[in-house]
């Protein structure tokens, strides 16, 4: 994961907010990281369903 480009989301500021970073370039998966900790854990989910949690997320359901 360390060869891919994070993007980091874009309601990040620099009031220490819970915020992440994914990469968006991953062939099979969705790695997520916490943007505070960016050695830390990473999170992967497949393509699939992220993008049932980004729909979720907008549509307001979560």
């Amino acid at each position: 994961m360390e060869h891919g480009t994070w993007r980091t989301s874009s309601y990040t500021n620099g009031d220490g907010g819970a915020c992440v970073e994914i990469q968006d370039d991953h062939p099979t998966h969705i790695p997520v990281r916490d943007t505070k900790d960016r050695t830390g854990p990473v999170l992967q989910h497949t393509r699939p369903t992220w993008a049932l949690f980004v729909d979720a997320v907008k549509s307001g359901a979560l």
